[in-house]
Formats: C-alpha cells, structure tokens, sequence
C-alpha cells in the first residue's frame, strides 16, 4: 500500500473526529449495514478525489465495506485534515495522497498517484481526476473505466462541456444535481461553513457590516441567509435576471458588482465561474475590505490583479493576506483565495454531508450494476435514489409524513391524463 501524507502519528486524532462525524451520519450509517452484508462493489477499484475530511473518511469506511478497494487524493491542497489522512491510511489501510497545504505541483502528483491505481470508477469533486484522465487518456486511461461520480456544481459544468464536445470517456453521475444533495449540502452546508470560515479567519463581527454575496444559486443563497442570521447587511450581486429578482424578494439589495464594491466590508464569491472580483473592482474597495471565495476553485477572485495593484504583501493572521495598495489601502484576502470554508474551516457539517455522501454510495453501487445501459454522457441520480436518501434522512430524525389516499392517488392520476 502506497501513500503520501504529512505524518502517521496523528491517527489516533483522526479516528477519534472520524467516529465523531460517524455519529452524526446516520444514513451512510444504514447503507453500511447493508453493504456490509451484501458486498454489491466487491472486487472494484475506486479512485477518489474529494476533500479529505472527516465526513469524506467515514464515506471511505461505507465504500470498503461494501467490497471495494480505494484510493483517496485531495480535490483542493487547503482542505485536507492531515490526523483524518493518517487514519485513514493507519486503520483503514486506504491509500491516501494528501497533505493540507500541498503545492500545486504535489496536488497534481497525488492526482496521478490515485489514477495509477487503474480504477474501474472515479469518485470526483471539481472534476481534476477527470480532467487529468481526459488530458492523456493514453497515460491515465489505463483501462475501461465503467463510470464515475461528479460532487460538486463546477464539476458538473466541466463535465457536460466535454459532453458537448463529444469527448467524454465514460458515463459520470452527477451527485451534485440529486435534490438531497443540492437543495441541502450547497445551501444549508455552504452557508453554515462559509460564514464559519471567514469567522475563524478573522474573527470579525459580521453584524452591521455590508456583507456582499457573488452568485444567488444554492450555495450563494445559503451564505446569504447566515451572513443575514447574524446581523450582517446582505447585498447579491447576479448576472441572471430571475435570481435577482428571487434574491429582491427574499429581501436582499441586489447591485452590480462594482456598486457593492464600493460599500461592501466583506465579500463572498459563489459562483463557480472565473474572475468574478476584479481589478476595477478592487480598485474602488474601502479599505479594509475583506475578501473570500467559497467557489471550488481559486479564479473566482483576480489574485494576480490584485498582486499587480499591491505595494507590499504579508500574511497578518494565519489563512489572511493582508495587500497593501500603492494608494496605501489595505484589502485581505482569505484562505488563498480557495474554498474558505474548508481552507479556514472544517467544510459542511456531518448532518448535510450524510445525504450527499449518501448518494455517493449508492450511485456507484448503481453504476456497477446499470453501467452497461449508460452511454457517455453526464445523468442525474435516479429518483429513487434520491427519495429513499430523503425518507432514510426523516426516519433518523426521528420525523413521519403523510401518505396519499386511494382516492387522492386517482384524483392525480385522472389529472395527469387530462381527464
């Protein structure tokens, strides 16, 4: 077994938080039971490439139970928790290639590692494992994949512009679209561990400041209804008339980017595309201002533009940059301009990552038994997946709901048939 990690010591640690967010994952914790018993993956190779945290661990835990054997790498150099690796190479004998605050060069090396492995099926967040396959298929291809598993919006974007290009290789699932996946984890999960991270970071006090959200899909609007709990003054900023509009009605100020710049103490990028925070932008910021991204990757804020701008530079606060301005303002930039939430943080919350990493689970499962109807193309979980994942959730929460009637059930019907 091969690995990379910071140190092997630290196991002990990582076991003690793994079984921590085990407790508060109850779904994955019913698909273990199962998968303990039936063994539906045995004899696959998965390769991952997911944030390595705790929630990631006890997925890992489900995955090896169910039969299959696994290689994990980091889908971003700042989120890995280094005692979460060292257990899960110490007590899971996983093969793991990850170290919080890898180079780019070391994150691109563990990438290759994982996919040396000849996986049947990737496991991916942000969609890099893909991406490297596709690069050289004739170095990474190593041999048929029979499908994959897509965690994270950006990823799925990447993965349907190969789609389009007719270029994709083998057929993905993206987990992302799965309603208990993005209806909870990008909202609730964003929301929550974003406004975390940028409190560890810098210790500030959101209430009373103009807190200026980029983006109003489900992680955008998750990271403004916290900010708002806490007493911040929320302003979106969107390109998309309807979510502005949606974001009006749900009480928030909607400006232009570079009018919220102009005001805004903290900002928050949720978009998923690049260059979201510019030059112009930052050249109209108050001093002080303070910036965050919690978009998967690090080009949703112009950091070479604000480099160019900048007279000096000097980490202040550990996860803070502080840029001095040639005009002598000062503008601080978060986690690298990386997922804030897992960079200053600890990611989602183990209650939201149990359905998300639920769907996980069972799509593989759903992969290696359905792979030979999949064409190459990107697919929604199935909806009874997801309904299931949705009712396990409401068992564990100890909550009951309402069936239809005999008599309801044909009223609907006779509706669907225009009659």
């Amino acid at each position: 077994m091969k690995y990379d990690i910071k140190d092997i010591k630290l196991a002990k640690k990582g076991a003690l938080r793994i079984e921590w967010a085990g407790n508060n994952m109850p779904v994955l914790g019913l698909i273990a039971k199962r998968f303990g018993k039936e063994k539906p993956l045995k004899g696959l190779k998965i390769a991952a490439c997911l944030h390595v945290t705790t929630e990631t661990a006890v997925l890992m835990e489900v995955l090896k139970l169910g039969g299959a054997s696994l290689a994990l790498c980091a889908s971003n150099p700042l989120s890995t928790q280094d005692d979460v690796a060292a257990s899960l190479v110490k007590n899971l004998k996983i093969s793991v290639f990850a170290i919080k605050g890898e180079n780019t060069k070391t994150y691109y090396q563990h990438i290759k590692s994982v996919l040396k492995t000849k996986p049947d099926i990737t496991m991916d967040d942000g969609a890099d494992l893909v991406s490297t396959i596709h690069q050289k298929p004739k170095t990474y291809y190593l041999r048929p994949i029979i499908g994959g598993t897509e965690e994270t919006t950006t990823g799925v974007i990447r993965l349907r512009a190969l789609v389009n290009q007719g270029k994709l290789r083998y057929p993905i699932i993206a987990v992302n679209d799965a309603q208990t996946k993005y209806l909870f984890d990008n909202r609730y999960g964003t929301g929550q561990s974003t406004v975390d991270g940028i409190i560890r970071a810098t210790n500030k006090l959101l209430a009373g400041c103009n807190f200026v959200v980029c983006g109003y899909g489900f992680c955008g609007k998750g990271v403004a209804m916290r900010a708002k709990g806490m007493g911040a003054k929320v302003i979106i900023v969107e390109v998309s008339p309807l979510r502005a509009l949606e974001a009006v009605m749900d009480g928030y100020r909607v400006l232009p980017v570079k009018e919220a710049a102009k005001i805004g103490d903290v900002f928050v990028t949720t978009t998923g595309d690049t260059r979201v925070i510019r030059k112009e932008h930052f050249l109209v910021m108050k001093g002080g201002a303070i910036v965050a991204n919690s978009g998967h990757f690090n080009v949703e804020i112009d950091i070479p533009a604000l480099e160019k701008l900048s007279k000096n530079k000097k980490v202040i606060r550990e996860f803070v940059d502080e840029y001095i301005l040639k005009d002598g303002r000062k503008i601080y930039l978060l986690g690298e301009g990386r997922l804030i939430n897992l960079a200053a943080a600890e990611g989602h919350p183990a209650q939201v990552m149990d359905m998300s990493f639920a769907n996980q689970a069972l799509s593989v499962e759903y992969i290696q038994r359905h792979h030979r109807q999949l064409e190459n193309d990107v697919y929604r979980v199935p909806e009874a997946i997801d309904k299931n994942i949705a009712r396990l959730k409401l068992k564990s929460l100890g909550i009951r709901i309402d069936s239809l009637t005999g008599e309801q059930k044909k009223y609907l019907s006779s509706w669907e048939l225009g009659t």
